[in-house]
């Protein structure tokens, strides 16, 4: 028996196959074609990788049960974005609610780096740079974070950004610029 594989020509093709059938092959390829995003997107909030790959998950749960009613009037990226990020809040303030009654509120606070290649001093090494990083990151302001995160980490363009977060093109480059200056400064 040979497995045939399909391949979609856009986002399009996939979500109009979804809508029309939710056969598995759609949502598999959806999921693949948009986890690498809707995760990353998750990690910059939660900042660790399990919580990350849990709200990534639910990220796509709501999103294959809710695509039948997209409507197409923002590009499927864009949904996801605004889906990961209030799904992100709802876990902070849950874990803020959950903090309260427990007694190490601090047991979250750096990424687990793992690596099998790695010696102790180097993976030691990569979990400070990377905690440091994102410590940077966080006192950036909302508008420069998400506009460094989503050019610098997602490589989008601007105009797409532009979208995502509703600011002129002007002024993300600007964000991004700024960002880029005072993250230089925090990690020197």
């Amino acid at each position: 028996m040979s497995t045939v594989v399909l391949q979609y020509d856009n986002e399009t093709d996939i979500v109009k196959e979804y809508q029309n059938t939710k056969s598995e092959r759609s949502a598999t390829s959806f999921v693949r074609m948009y986890q690498q995003f809707v995760f990353a997107t998750a990690l910059r909030f939660t900042q660790n990788y399990d919580d990350a790959d849990d709200i990534s998950q639910e990220v796509f749960i709501k999103a294959l049960n809710n695509l039948s009613s997209f409507k197409g009037e923002s590009s499927i990226k864009t949904w996801l974005y605004r889906i990961t990020t209030n799904m992100c809040i709802t876990f902070k303030r849950k874990k803020s609610f959950v903090s309260l009654f427990s007694k190490d509120d601090k047991a979250e606070e750096f990424f687990n780096i793992e690596s099998n290649e790695m010696n102790p001093q180097q993976k030691l090494e990569g979990e400070e740079f990377t905690a440091n990083f994102y410590r940077a990151l966080s006192k950036l302001p909302e508008k420069q974070r998400e506009t460094f995160a989503l050019r610098y980490f997602d490589e989008l363009p601007y105009e797409e950004i532009s979208k995502l977060l509703g600011t002129s093109v002007g002024g993300l480059k600007a964000n991004y610029f700024q960002a880029v200056k005072k993250l230089a400064v925090y990690l020197k």
